[in-house]
């Protein structure tokens, strides 16, 4: 569980970080000290504590902008003016506390915060198993996306590699990279990869669990930034 703490103020970041970790120890907290510098960040975040009179943008401001990359934040707001909180429907607020924080009032926000968070996990629904039909001599074959290891054009063929086998078929790979999604990257014209299945990787060769697949060396930042990308989100 990732709890995240904006506020432009050193003291009060340190203070609600100590009431979260008397709590939680085992969640990993992160400090901004500013809206900027919470935009600039793109992990993901949990549960966040956002002050809302800060210098530069403000916490509303904060918010909204957050809002329009990331509608699963639960948001809690931290001000000294009660009357601000009255806009915080329209960012989608959790809660909020008021300054000076009370222990008690805290306490009940952040549990409740934590369970919305858990709840939140435990009801997502498993992302929809995705296919492609691959037509080879009359005969269709569903092969599931996320059970391809990679895939590789060879003698006017694409041949498509999973754990337990092969299969091959006349098309084109870029109809197959179109379909792919997020989890597969094309560093070479004549292979598209799995990032699930990635073991090892260099500037001219990636080691996949079953083969290797060549690198373009132009590819090469492309594909170490995607991949970092894919981690972080896989956790």
């Amino acid at each position: 569980m990732r709890i995240a703490i904006c506020d432009d103020e050193k003291n009060i970041r340190e203070l609600i970080a100590n009431k979260v970790a008397k709590q939680y120890p085992d969640a990993e907290i992160i400090f901004f000290q500013s809206g900027e510098e919470l935009l600039l960040v793109d992990e993901s975040i949990d549960i966040l504590f956002l002050d809302i009179q800060m210098s530069g943008i403000d916490g509303m401001e904060t918010a909204r902008e957050l809002r329009k990359k990331d509608k699963s934040v639960i948001l809690v707001f931290v001000t000294a003016v009660e009357e601000y909180v009255f806009q915080a429907f329209d960012v989608g607020a959790f809660n909020y506390i008021v300054k000076p924080i009370d222990d008690g009032k805290f306490s009940d926000v952040l549990h409740r915060a934590v369970d919305e968070w858990s709840s939140q996990n435990i009801n997502e629904k498993e992302p929809e198993e995705r296919y492609v039909l691959i037509n080879n001599s009359g005969v269709h074959t569903k092969v599931i996306l996320d059970e391809i290891v990679y895939a590789e054009v060879f003698n006017r063929k694409v041949v498509i590699h999973k754990l337990d086998g092969e299969i091959e078929y006349y098309g084109k790979m870029s109809d197959l990279e179109s379909l792919a999604g997020d989890s597969f990257f094309r560093p070479h014209r004549a292979y598209l990869i799995n990032f699930k299945y990635v073991e090892k990787y260099d500037a001219t060769t990636i080691y996949l669990e079953r083969g290797t697949a060549l690198m373009a060396k132009q590819n090469y930042p492309e594909f170490v930034k995607k991949y970092m990308k894919y981690i972080q989100k896989r956790g």
